[in-house]
Parts: C-alpha cells; sequence; structure tokens
C-alpha cells in the first residue's frame, strides 16, 4: 500500500485546510535506527475524506514543515505548539477548545487572574453560542461577522490587559503564567480569528483529535513500535483505516484487493475519493 499512502500525502498537502495533530508513538531500536532512543511522535493531517498519519522521532517545525510540504498554501488547524509557529498567522487557525483549557486555568487562579479568566470564558461562550446558530443555518456569515465584531474587541482587550500586569523576568507565581499566556495569545491573535471569515474553517481542531483516538489506544495496547518498519506499518495502516472509513468504504474489501494486486504486481487501489485525482 506503500504508493496509495504516498499518494494519499500528496492529495492532502494540495488541500485548502488541514487539520494538523500530534501524539507520543514510542519506536524502539531493534533495527539500529533510533541509537539514542529519540522520543517519536506519530502525526496525522485530516481533511473530511482523506487522512495521512506519519510517525517521526520528533515534534519540530521542522517536521511539520516535511509533513505540509514546500508548495502548501492553504490554512492549517492546530493548538498553539510552537512546531507551528513558522506558518504564517493568515494561514492558521488556532484551536477555541485548547483555548478553553487556557481560558479555565486562568479563572481558576484568585484575584485578577481568576476575574480575567471568567471574563475570557464569557466571551468564548458567547462566541460558541452564534457559531451553532452559523452551523445550523440559523445565522448566515454577514450577520456572524457583524456578531463576532464586539467579541474578538473585548477578547483583545482582555488579553492587553493581562499581558500588561508587570512580573519578573523569572517569576513563577500563578499571576505570572497568566501574564505569559496572555503575552503568547496576542502574538497569535490573527489565527484565533481566521474561522469568522473563512467558509469551512472549523474554530476546533477537534478532527485531528478524533483521528489520534484509535492510534493512542493501539499505543496503550501495543506499547509503541520496535523498529522505524513497524512505526512505518502503524502509520500505513491508519492512514488507509482512517480514510476508508471517512468514505464508507469496506476495508477488508479493499486490504483482500491490495494484498492480490501486489500478488499480481499491480498498484494497490487508490485510496482518494471516486471524484478526486493526485495533483
Amino acid at each position: 500500500m506503500a504508493a496509495a499512502v504516498t499518494e494519499v500525502h500528496q492529495y492532502v498537502q494540495a488541500q485548502g485546510q488541514v487539520n494538523v495533530d500530534e501524539t507520543s508513538f514510542a519506536q524502539g531500536n531493534s533495527d539500529g535506527n533510533n541509537p539514542t532512543g529519540r522520543k517519536g511522535w506519530l502525526w496525522v493531517m485530516v481533511t473530511p475524506l482523506v487522512s495521512y498519519f506519519s510517525v517521526f522521532l520528533g515534534r519540530s517545525g521542522a517536521v511539520c514543515h516535511q509533513l505540509l510540504g514546500d508548495t502548501f498554501n492553504g490554512i492549517v488547524s492546530s493548538d498553539r505548539f510552537s512546531a507551528y509557529t513558522w506558518l504564517e498567522l493568515n494561514g492558521r487557525q488556532v484551536c477555541w477548545a485548547h483555548l478553553k483549557r487556557d481560558f479555565t486555568r486562568i479563572a481558576e487562579r484568585s484575584g485578577v487572574s481568576g476575574e480575567l479568566g471568567r471574563a475570557l470564558l464569557a466571551q468564548q461562550k458567547l462566541l460558541f453560542e452564534s457559531w451553532y446558530r452559523v452551523r445550523d443555518g440559523t445565522l448566515n456569515r454577514t450577520e456572524f461577522i457583524t456578531v463576532l465584531t464586539p467579541i474578538q474587541q473585548q477578547v483583545h482587550t482582555l488579553l492587553c490587559e493581562g499581558a500588561a500586569d508587570d512580573i519578573a523576568a523569572q517569576e513563577k507565581t500563578p499571576l505570572a503564567k497568566t501574564v505569559r499566556t496572555c503575552q503568547q495569545l496576542l502574538k497569535v491573535e490573527a489565527a484565533l480569528w481566521t474561522f469568522v471569515t473563512t467558509e469551512g474553517i472549523e474554530p476546533t481542531n477537534n478532527a485531528a483529535e478524533r483521528a489520534l483516538r484509535p492510534a493512542v489506544l493501539w499505543r496503550k495496547n501495543s506499547f509503541g513500535s520496535q523498529s522505524e518498519t513497524g512505526s512505518l506499518f502503524v502509520s500505513r495502516m491508519l492512514t488507509v483505516v482512517t480514510t476508508l472509513r471517512s468514505q464508507n468504504r469496506p476495508l477488508l474489501d479493499y486490504l483482500v484487493d491490495a494484498c492480490r494486486a501486489a500478488r499480481l504486481g499491480q498498484p494497490a487501489p487508490s485510496l482518494l475519493p471516486a471524484d478526486s485525482s493526485t495533483p
């Protein structure tokens, strides 16, 4: 299935929007390809009908760049991990589910941090109340943009207030954590709102997180892989299974056809949707 999975990777790289996430996946050194015991990471790139998985011994921006390719010019939905900072802000959507967790942690602190966190959570709640109306068709895009304008302004004001408090360079107090979070969010602020004006973009990265759940169960049951070849098997099988399920295609039939094709010296069937072609 190597060629079919490569075709999937090329297809995903050519899409206008992808959800990207990663989770740890241990890779042993039985083949001598991980002599220093580097930590393995399973990455996933998700589109509505096609998903691509790959294991790397790294979680860096260089790995992310290798996954997306040199010519990718779409929008990446992800969390705020530093591996994505090389992307232009107008080509990113930061996950609001992760932002809600950030705001919740701030709200659970005492004093001004708690007040700030609760105010941010209130704006997040208003945002999603409007977003759900967009999804069910009771609020059109133009109205949504109008409704979101004061929410965007208030979130900006609150983040600026939180970032302005004086803290020492090495301070580790709850207030210092709040200040640094607000400062970091202001650096990617434009990427918080891509979904507001761009059709087809979700405010969360739930698609990628859902795609990783079976991989996490595999990892828990198998403790990862023992070699680079084992990791390659995992990534290819997850690509095949996840993609076929997204298209409601029978997995066993595909695997039988792929094995039959291999015995005949023919390529495996394509994993792409019937109305798609590899760029």
